[in-house]
């Protein structure tokens, strides 16, 4: 079996098969569903399952080890050290304010489905936010888009049973020009963009969450 953490390693710097091609290089699908208590937004319920090339380490290292072994649960805590070290890479805002997010998941794990890697956790919110009334975004992206994050459908973005009817959720697909679209296909494995580009987030969805 390979090393733990050289699995986690690569999830994320994503160098997971041969040869050169424009970014992005590995794609994670996304389902999210938003907590509430108290009639408050308390935190994000979050799904990621990684393509089949980006998982194949990870299950490689898994071998045979049943769901919920010491195996699992390592190779679980290396992929969210390495998405904690990335604020999760979510941002959520309330109208125009950020919203802090918590250092630590509640809850997460890692799993195989068929050929797949699904890592699931509970993103919680620093401090409750008010749900009345109130219009919240939250986009989760790789800023350099090596990684492409997105929902595939609409419906990955859902209520929970206790929002239906009093609350819409709505998943906005960005269009990038020309110009952007031409610049990340000519960046290869071996190509950063500017930092100060942040690339992904000019590709990332933004999820409305909108009550009354």
């Amino acid at each position: 079996m390979q090393p733990i953490k050289r699995a986690a390693l690569i999830f994320f710097l994503a160098v997971l098969s041969a040869g050169v091609g424009a970014h992005p290089h590995s794609f994670i699908y996304l389902q999210t569903q938003p907590v509430s208590e108290n009639d408050s937004l308390v935190a994000l319920q979050m799904r990621w399952a990684m393509d089949e090339l980006t998982s194949a380490d990870l299950l490689y290292d898994a071998g045979d080890a049943q769901p919920g072994s010491a195996v699992w649960k390592r190779l679980a805590t290396e992929v969210m050290a390495n998405v904690l070290a990335q604020h999760y890479f979510t941002e959520l805002w309330r109208g125009d304010k950020p919203v802090a997010l918590q250092k630590r998941p509640t809850t997460y794990s890692l799993t195989r489905e068929g050929h797949q890697a699904v890592l699931t956790f509970v993103l919680p919110l620093a401090e409750p936010q008010p749900l009345g009334g109130e219009s919240y975004t939250f986009s989760t992206f790789d800023p350099s888009y090596y990684v492409d994050m997105s929902y595939a459908e609409e419906k990955d973005a859902s209520l929970p049973q206790n929002l239906e009817g009093r609350c819409r959720i709505v998943v906005e697909t960005p269009t990038p020009g020309e110009e952007m679209l031409s610049f990340a296909q000519s960046l290869d494995r071996a190509d950063a963009p500017p930092e100060d580009m942040n690339l992904g987030k000019q590709f990332a969805q933004k999820v409305t969450l909108q009550c009354r």
